[in-house]
């Protein structure tokens, strides 16, 4: 499940200056435009909620040189030796880098090897070698085979082993259209009765691929909108992490995206949690199509319009 975040690679070679430098002022001019977007006063009752610096974090983790705007692709992997690389022929077919990266080789035990083409300067976790497993644990772990400003990595999908494939020079991140907000406003920022759920529950979760997981549910948020109670379930992502809403509205698929939208808040320490709805934001998939992410669980569906946080990203998922 694409959630939050997913960190791997680096920053291509020194030649990328001036690519670079054109990116900061891509960047900077989102930073403007969610400046200005601000200009709507926040409650001065809730001045330690820092929207302007939460939306800068956003802006810099989405622009970041390993970020979604880097995904150029998503190949699921079939049992035997995979072909990966440029051109038309193999088995994995690359959006960048060399004609032929190497050979990647699910076996039957689920173990996965990967052999570099000779003479290409691919490596292996920084390295180059003549072979290699490639691990798949998490994102943040798994084995990096880079190749210029490329790399690729395993993911595991209920089961299926797919290579996630991103391009720091990607022009998803390269032409970022920037961030759009609704006005803050404070009304959206809802102190909600918190009902946890015993240790060990889950929820069903869909994602895109139609693929269902039982994600562990640390509670609900409890609260009423216009006449209208809901009842909100909270993911929980780790015991330092922040509660985990997948939620969609009235506007998804109008005013922001059509699979609704992710919203964050810190753990409960009482009877109530804070739901700020300003701080709403995309999913991967509303930047790339190669994410798989969570669709809302039918206890998230609001039947309200949430007028707050993201809107749609008007670049598209495809757009270039």
């Amino acid at each position: 499940m694409d959630v939050r975040s997913d960190n791997a690679g680096e920053w291509g070679t020194r030649s990328r200056v001036g690519r670079r430098s054109r990116l900061r002022r891509t960047i900077a001019a989102g930073l403007c435009l969610a400046g200005a977007i601000l200009a709507t006063p926040y409650p001065a009752g809730a001045a330690e909620v820092d929207l302007a610096g939460v939306r800068e974090e956003r802006l810099a983790r989405l622009t970041k040189p390993d970020g979604w705007l880097t995904l150029i692709g998503l190949h699921f992997l079939r049992e035997g030796p995979n072909t990966v690389g440029a051109a038309p022929g193999n088995d994995v077919v690359l959006k960048a880098g060399p004609d032929r990266v190497g050979t990647v080789t699910l076996e039957a035990g689920g173990r996965i090897r990967f052999v570099p083409a000779p003479g290409t300067g691919v490596r292996v976790e920084g390295r180059e070698v003549a072979a290699a497993e490639l691990t798949w644990a998490s994102s943040a772990t798994a084995t990096r085979v880079t190749f210029g400003t490329a790399s690729f990595f395993v993911i595991d999908r209920g089961g299926r082993k797919a290579l996630r494939v991103k391009d720091s020079e990607s022009p998803r991140r390269t032409r970022f259209a920037g961030l759009e907000y609704f006005p803050a406003d404070p009304g959206w920022r809802i102190e909600a009765k918190w009902e946890p759920l015993p240790p060990g529950s889950t929820v069903p979760v869909v994602n895109v691929l139609g693929q269902t997981s039982p994600e562990p549910a640390a509670g609900r948020a409890v609260f009423e909108r216009g006449g209208v109670r809901v009842e909100m379930v909270a993911i929980d992502e780790g015991a330092e992490a922040p509660l985990f809403f997948v939620f969609s509205d009235g506007t998804s698929g109008r005013s922001t995206y059509g699979g609704g939208r992710h919203l964050y808040a810190a753990r409960p320490t009482g009877a109530t949690i804070v739901l700020d709805f300003n701080r709403a934001e995309n999913p991967p998939c509303a930047f790339t199509p190669y994410s798989t992410c969570p669709v809302p669980p039918k206890e998230n569906r609001l039947p309200f319009a949430v007028t707050a946080g993201e809107k749609t990203y008007q670049g598209g998922p495809d757009s270039p």
